[in-house]
This record gives structure tokens, C-alpha cells and sequence, in this order.
């Protein structure tokens, strides 16, 4: 009995560490091989279509390359960082430079309240046909930019809708996109009524994440709405607001559908942007010059983007 007592435990820590036993590295490396079997065909797409033509692109930036080089790419040239001095003494670039800064600083503010106004509608005011307008406000994100130029140019005629609505008032509506004067501003209203759909969302969704016990007590203690939406709300709201913020900058300020179906940068170069000069110059056949634009605005989307997540991060 005592050596079958004793036997036992021998057998079982014997079998013990042969269960425990690692993975053989052959094993492990097979599972690595086939992990990264199935990510080749991602890596390669990504790599012809994502990596290369930025670095091509970049490359183009500080070259003289032309389209009459493109069949004799050895008479390419080094020429470092002349294109980007020449863009900031070309008065055209500078005017679309201000015309995209016009832009972003009037639209981005306009487009935010707006979004933030009706989704505080449609989360608290609104309950029956909530989910209606909440697609009537996201049906311009998803129709055709061709399809909507086509309705706000006639809407935009010297006999349009709009300016015979402000005839009734007595005012003398102007020619909105063949004025120097008028043409942004009426690219800026139909881009904020184009765009404000996701950001309402978004705002929404902030919304609805906010305890309802905090503005419960806030009532409680006397505050007024205005009172309880400015202290609680909007502080509470900040990470949303972030997210909203670094959206639509990087949009608006690849600024270009608006005036490339609109006003084709007119009149006067009065709504030529950044993205519309690029453009431009790359039909020229000036490849080194429109790259070297594309990259300004990609500068410029950095910096606006680092100076919002300084402002709208949340705090400790």
C-alpha cells in the first residue's frame, strides 16, 4: 500500500511539466508566416496605392519635373525647396491661400453651431419624428456633390429663389456667383448646409452619452437650461467637440468640390483654393509645383489640427 502511495505522485509529477511543455519554435514561426500571409495582400495594396504615391509625390516636390519629362524621367532635376519659395512669392497661391483661410475660419464655426443647435434639438425637443429629421439633415451628406451644384446654382441665379425671397423684404439680391463679393460666402453657405450632417450626428451621440442625473441635479439646484447646457453640457462635450473640430478641418480645408462644380475658381480667382490651385497646376503639366502645394495643405491640416487638440482636449 505504501509503495502504491508512493508511486502515485511520482507518475503524476512526471506527467505534470509534459503538459506544461512550451510551443516548439517551429510552431510559433509557422503561426507568424501565416499571420503575415494573410496581411500580404493588405500591405501590398496599401504600399502601391498609400506609401508610394507619397513618396513619389514628395519626391516631385523638390524636382523640376514637368509633364514633358515624364518619358525622359533623367532630365529630372534636384531643385530642394524652390517651388515651395516660389509658391509664397505667387500672388495667385497667396490669394488662394487667404481664400482657403476665408474659408475654414467661417465655415468650420458655422457648420459646428449649426450641427450642435439641431442635435440638441432632436435630443431633447423632438421625440415623434425624431428619426425623420434625422435623415432629411443627413441626406446632403450622401447626395451627389454634381446633383446639389445643379439645385444651388439655380438657386443662386440673379431671378433665383433666394434673391426673389429678399426681393419681398425689399432687398436687391446680387448676382452671388459671378460677384468677387459673394461668390465665397454663397460657396460657404451651400458647404455648411452640405456638411453638417455628420457632425450632428456626432454631436448627437455626445449627447446621449451625458448621465442624465447630472442635469437631473443641476435643475434641481435652480439652474436654468442655459445655465446647465454651459457648465455641463458643453464641458462634457469637449471630446466630441474635438472629434468634430479635427473632422471638418481636414476637409474644409482640402476645399475644392465647391468652386471646381460651382464658379471653376472664379470670378476673379475670388474662390480658387489651395486644392483648386494644386489642381491647376497639375493640369499645367507643373507637377513639381501643384506637389508642392498638395504638401503646404498638408502642412497646414497638421498645424490647425495640433492647435485643436491644445484647445478642445479634455481636461484633468
Amino acid at each position: 500500500m505504501t509503495s502504491l502511495a508512493s508511486a502515485q505522485p511520482a507518475s503524476s509529477l512526471g506527467a505534470g511539466p509534459e503538459r506544461m511543455r512550451p510551443p516548439r519554435a517551429g510552431g510559433h514561426a509557422r503561426r507568424t508566416l501565416i499571420a503575415w500571409a494573410f496581411c500580404g495582400p493588405f500591405i501590398a495594396l496599401f504600399a502601391t496605392f498609400g506609401v508610394w504615391p507619397v513618396i513619389s509625390s514628395l519626391s516631385m516636390s523638390v524636382t523640376d519635373i514637368t509633364a514633358r519629362d515624364i518619358r525622359t524621367p533623367f532630365s529630372v532635376n534636384f531643385v530642394g525647396l524652390a517651388h515651395y519659395t516660389a509658391l509664397f512669392g505667387d500672388p495667385t497661391f497667396l490669394r488662394a491661400a487667404a481664400n482657403t483661410l476665408y474659408f475654414v475660419a467661417v465655415g468650420i464655426p458655422l457648420t459646428m453651431g449649426i450641427a450642435l443647435a439641431l442635435a440638441v434639438a432632436l435630443n431633447s425637443g423632438i421625440h415623434r419624428a425624431k428619426g425623420l429629421f434625422r435623415v432629411a439633415y443627413f441626406a446632403p451628406v450622401v447626395t451627389s456633390v454634381v446633383a446639389i451644384a445643379v439645385v444651388w446654382r439655380y438657386l443662386y441665379e440673379p431671378d433665383g429663389m433666394i434673391n426673389s425671397i429678399l426681393a419681398v423684404v425689399g432687398i436687391h439680391g446680387p448676382d452671388w456667383l459671378n460677384d468677387p463679393n459673394w461668390s465665397m460666402p454663397a460657396l460657404i453657405l451651400m458647404a455648411v448646409w452640405r456638411h453638417f450632417g455628420i457632425p450632428m450626428v456626432i454631436f448627437l451621440a455626445g449627447l446621449q452619452s451625458i448621465p442624465a442625473d447630472l442635469l437631473e441635479a443641476a435643475r434641481v439646484d435652480g439652474a436654468t437650461r442655459w445655465q446647465a447646457f454651459r457648465s455641463i453640457t458643453l464641458p462634457l462635450l469637449r471630446p466630441t467637440t474635438l472629434v468634430v473640430a479635427v473632422l471638418l478641418s481636414i476637409g474644409y480645408l482640402q476645399f475644392f468640390e465647391e468652386p471646381f462644380v460651382m464658379t471653376s475658381g472664379g470670378p476673379l480667382g475670388s474662390t480658387t483654393s489651395i486644392s483648386y490651385y494644386a489642381y491647376e497646376q497639375f493640369g499645367f503639366g507643373n507637377y513639381g509645383m501643384a506637389s508642392a502645394a498638395s504638401y503646404v495643405l498638408v502642412a497646414a491640416i497638421a498645424l490647425l489640427s495640433l492647435l485643436q487638440f491644445r484647445i478642445f482636449r479634455a481636461k484633468a
